[in-house]
């Protein structure tokens, strides 16, 4: 059982996770996308079975967010940027921001992976007094850039990160992923237009294109097509990609080849990897039962 002393202790880099890590990101970051596919794959593989059993364990969670969203965390953190879980706030890291901050699981799955933090204390997700909260904290988790949760303001903090390096003439990226049902936040596209407007080709935003948002589909509740077309008309150079497709995720992470800032439209399935819950509306935000989880689990192994 947990405590609320195990859950509000500090944590800690989990430094043999984090050694291997070092190696084995700079490995991956150095091959070619076709090369790291398959490494990808396996590491997003893991880090669904730990989204699975970290809401199990504190029965909530966005688990269909988590498992469209993995792919997309994974390949950024291992196979992208410069991070370093021994020195969280390292001030030549690449800065990575969840705006969909309600994704907790997957963030605090991939970041234990990683090192940041040893993956047993993934047990205490939303406990009592437990940094790992249903959103993610700044002051709270290592890794995590900024506070987010409530939509349209994760992007915005990216693009004043990227900004901050362009002023201080410094070279680290920063990418930062959204929910496309986010994309009818106003604030966001305040974002887009200031990006498109200093030229911040050091940024990349990433719409988690899913198709569904709490309670229906994007297209029901509020247009959002032709998203990639709105994206251009903003001034950004646009990929359109398989969310779910590693060596894509990796190509697309790539640098701007236009001087302009990146927007990657990621066509994902919501609650992908888990048949009995892929693209289904209800799986926004529920807990799966212990079979259905022994089921997830099966499947993800094979």
């Amino acid at each position: 059982m947990r405590t609320t002393l195990e859950a509000g202790a500090p944590l800690r880099c989990d430094e043999e996770a984090a050694r291997t890590y070092h190696r084995r990101s700079a490995r991956l970051r150095a091959a070619t996308p076709a090369e790291a596919a398959g490494e990808l794959a396996d590491l997003s593989a893991s880090v669904r079975r730990d989204i699975l059993t970290t809401i199990q364990s504190a029965g909530m969670g966005h688990v269909g967010g988590d498992l469209s969203v993995t792919d997309l965390l994974v390949t950024a953190l291992w196979g992208t940027l410069r991070m370093q879980p021994a020195e969280p706030d390292h001030p030549q890291r690449d800065r990575f921001v969840l705006s969909k901050g309600h994704c907790a699981a997957a963030l605090y799955s991939t970041l234990a992976s990683c090192g940041f933090f040893p993956r047993a204390r993934l047990s205490e997700f939303m406990a009592p007094l437990s940094p790992l909260n249903g959103h993610p904290a700044r002051l709270k988790v290592p890794g995590v850039e900024t506070n987010t949760g409530p939509l349209g303001h994760g992007f915005p903090v990216a693009t004043g990160c990227a900004l901050g390096a362009r002023l201080r003439g410094e070279a680290w990226r920063t990418v930062v992923v959204l929910g496309d049902g986010e994309m009818q936040e106003g604030s966001n596209w305040e974002a887009a237009m200031t990006a498109a407007h200093y030229g911040l080709d050091n940024l990349t935003a990433v719409v988690d294109r899913n198709r569904l948002q709490q309670g229906a589909r994007t297209e029901d509740t509020k247009a959002l097509e032709p998203l990639d077309a709105k994206w251009a008309s903003f001034g950004w150079e646009v990929r359109v990609i398989d969310g779910h497709d590693h060596r894509a995720i990796k190509e697309a992470y790539a640098p701007s080849t236009t001087g302009r800032p990146v927007a990657v439209i990621a066509e994902t399935v919501k609650g992908k990897g888990v048949s009995f819950i892929e693209d289904r509306v209800e799986w926004h935000h529920k807990v799966p039962t212990d079979e259905q989880v022994r089921l997830a689990l099966e499947e993800l192994n094979r």
